[in-house]
């Protein structure tokens, strides 16, 4: 009698378990994408009612036949089973969260937090590498760096407010106009610089040119804050200068050197143009000693 008792408890016992189990891996799906590993997590829950299922038959079927060690032998491995189960869901659960909330802080760190574009420092790290990679397989590199024309302008006459928000919908714009391997990032103010990996100078131009044309096409519709809701629709431009990697151009910051003395040179020119002059000798071998 005391045998079936205690078997009887953990047959209960291990049911809860196995059900208590559902709740983190269930939480866990819902913060999972559509895919292979939602659907495989699917499955695995599906394989777990089915465990309870045959829990709870074998319950029925010897709820009260269990007699000896050997009667407690199944409910024992059923709730190791169980525990099993649900062990393995709450561990999941957690680390996908610890990756989660890793993946937001390295986010946060290479990230620029107004317009999600990367920043500064992650432009410096990437286009070291990017410039390690062309040289090492002879891969052409190019760079293109943009700034909105007259921003000041729009800062002056609506406030750094509708300023933020036409930096955000400039630099998401950008991100939709740029090609897969091209990395975007905010080089400070409103000034953005593209990286675009085996890309030559007449590529970049062109890829220049595309982005200086969308912008100009462009709408930006903001949100006035004085007076406060009132909608407003500004049209902008900017400039933008090219420089490719070469022999005399051979370094990040040398690169980087280039294309801003471009992007001077298109803005003096007067604006809303692409520029991808070489610059003059002593500049570059100066930049480059």
């Amino acid at each position: 009698m005391l045998t079936s008792t205690l078997a009887n408890a953990l047959v209960v016992v291990g049911a809860l378990v196995l059900v208590a189990a559902m709740l983190p891996a269930r939480r866990l799906i819902s913060r999972l994408p559509r895919g292979r590993v939602r659907g495989g997590w699917y499955a695995m829950l599906a394989f777990a009612m089915l465990y309870l299922l045959g829990y709870l038959g074998y319950a029925a079927a010897f709820w009260s036949r269990h007699e000896g060690p050997i009667g407690m032998l199944v409910p024992v491995l059923f709730l190791l089973g169980a525990c099993f189960v649900a062990i393995n869901a709450v561990l999941s659960q957690q680390t996908v969260e610890a990756l989660l909330r890793l993946s937001l802080l390295e986010q946060e760190n290479i990230a620029d937090p107004l317009t999600g574009v990367y920043n500064r420092r992650h432009l410096d790290s990437r286009l070291n590498e990017e410039v390690s990679r062309s040289r090492r397989h002879g891969l052409p590199l190019s760079v293109l760096m943009l700034d909105i024309d007259h921003f000041k302008r729009v800062n002056d006459e609506h406030g750094h407010q509708v300023g933020d928000q036409v930096l955000v919908q400039f630099a998401a714009l950008l991100k939709q106009q740029l090609r897969e391997p091209d990395v975007a990032a905010r080089y400070g103010g409103e000034e953005f610089v593209v990286i675009a990996p085996q890309t030559t100078r007449n590529d970049a131009v062109t890829l220049a040119e595309r982005l200086r044309a969308r912008v100009e096409s462009a709408v930006f519709r903001v949100t006035d804050a004085a007076p406060p809701g009132k909608k407003l629709e500004i049209r902008l431009t900017c400039s933008i200068g090219v420089a490719e990697l070469s022999e005399a151009i051979g370094r990040a910051d040398t690169l980087l050197h280039c294309a801003d003395q471009n992007l001077y040179s298109a803005k003096h020119a007067g604006r809303n143009r692409v520029n991808a002059g070489a610059p003059d000798a002593a500049g570059a071998h100066a930049s480059h000693a």
